[in-house]
């Protein structure tokens, strides 16, 4: 009995248990569809990997091979004739500016300035002779006049006293005319000393001598100026070099006697492309060296052409640099530094961010969960890196790996 009861009940359990594994099932396989269903219905999120925008160098500085030169150079010339009586400086020689390179012989110069001394001695004698002699006329005259005036004074109260007499009949008309012209021709006398007196007041009897000795000086001012020109000095300080001069050698005014290249300041000359003057237009020095060195010295910028060169194609530059110690000399080669290394370090990223359509160029930035796609315009080129000349900022998110699949304001996440 207990048997059967216990098979009934282990039949019962396995229905049961059938019955419970069947709805089961039939659940699973109900909601199944509606899992599907619903994890279509979402849009699936992408997953994208960033770098931070840098700033990185992105080539060497570009250089432009240049000439050292004198930065001027000037002939000089005798401005005095005569026979060369000294060679001071040699050709390859440095001269100071003022420095005597070579003399003449000033003899004859200085016979010429002995003669116009004794011009102006005797001149200034007669000057001083003539000038004693016109103060004793006018002092002789004016003694005269003083005579005069008194003579006249008494002259006139005797032809009164005359007037008187001939009202009263003491004396004769014949007698009063005759007192009378005495009287007139002593005032005529009287004013022609005057105007003597004044004539050599107002008449300069010492002009020709003045003007012979003013003439006599100017003589030797020239020869004072023409001994100096005797030396014959560099204008300026640099090389000496051209010197076609000897010694006893006879040359004239106006004669080259030698050609000065000024060393310092210095000028390094170069002709540029139009990109290559437009990397140093504004700038007011660059940076040079010499091959061969590894000193680098700044030059200021002296002259940019702002129009091409018909003949060069080119543009002129030119720059002044310091050379006191005279280590730069004309004929070297320069190299010019167009960019500093600061100009090549610039906002750069990876080529393989870049999306490329239809010729223009874009990346996506990452701001917040969202990305943008930005246009870009990119520049030099670094092995794997590219510059970026506008577009993107230091700082910014920038998507490097899944671009391609993405849309401009798309939700993404960042790979773990």
């Amino acid at each position: 009995m207990n048997h059967i009861f216990s098979n009934s009940v282990k039949k019962n359990l396995s229905v049961v248990g059938a019955l419970v594994i069947s709805a089961a099932l039939f659940a699973g396989c109900s909601a199944k569809p509606d899992a599907q269903a619903q994890s279509a219905a979402e849009p699936q999120i992408k997953t994208v990997k960033v770098e931070k925008v840098q700033k990185q160098k992105i080539a060497d500085p570009l250089e432009q091979v240049a000439d050292i030169v004198s930065s001027l150079q000037i002939d000089v010339i005798a401005k005095a004739g005569g026979d060369v009586q000294e060679l001071v400086k040699k050709r390859g020689d440095m001269v100071e500016k003022g420095e005597v390179i070579f003399r003449l012989d000033p003899t004859d110069v200085l016979i010429g300035k002995e003669k116009a001394q004794i011009a102006v001695t005797g001149t200034q004698q007669q000057m001083d002779k003539a000038r004693q002699d016109l103060a004793d006329s006018k002092l002789e005259l004016q003694n005269a006049i003083t005579k005069q005036e008194t003579a006249i004074k008494d002259a006139e109260k005797n032809y009164n006293k005359m007037r008187n007499d001939y009202d009263q009949g003491l004396v004769t008309k014949f007698q009063l005319e005759q007192t009378e012209d005495q009287l007139k021709n002593q005032r005529l006398d009287l004013e022609s000393s005057r105007s003597k007196l004044k004539t050599l007041e107002n008449t300069n009897s010492l002009s020709q001598l003045e003007q012979a000795l003013q003439s006599a000086n100017v003589s030797i001012r020239e020869a004072d100026r023409t001994l100096e020109n005797m030396e014959v000095k560099a204008p300026v300080s640099g090389i000496i070099t051209d010197l076609p001069v000897e010694t006893g050698m006879t040359i004239s005014a106006g004669f080259k006697g030698a050609q000065v290249q000024q060393l310092d300041p210095i000028k390094i000359k170069a002709e540029l492309t139009e990109s290559s003057a437009n990397l140093v237009r504004g700038k007011q020095e660059l940076t040079f060296y010499v091959p061969g060195t590894t000193d680098k010295m700044k030059g200021k910028v002296s002259y940019l052409a702002d129009v091409m060169s018909a003949n060069s194609k080119s543009y002129s530059l030119e720059l002044e640099v310091p050379n006191a110690d005279r280590k730069l000399k004309p004929g070297m080669k320069a190299q010019i530094l167009l960019t500093d290394d600061q100009d090549q370090v610039v906002v750069a990223i990876p080529t393989l961010s870049v999306v490329r359509e239809g010729g223009e160029t874009f990346v996506f930035v990452l701001a917040g969960d969202q990305v943008e796609k930005r246009k870009v315009e990119m520049g030099r080129l670094n092995e794997t890196n590219q510059e970026v000349l506008s577009g993107l900022k230091e700082g910014e998110q920038l998507v490097v790996s899944g671009q391609h699949q993405l849309k401009d304001q798309e939700k993404v996440q960042l790979a773990q």
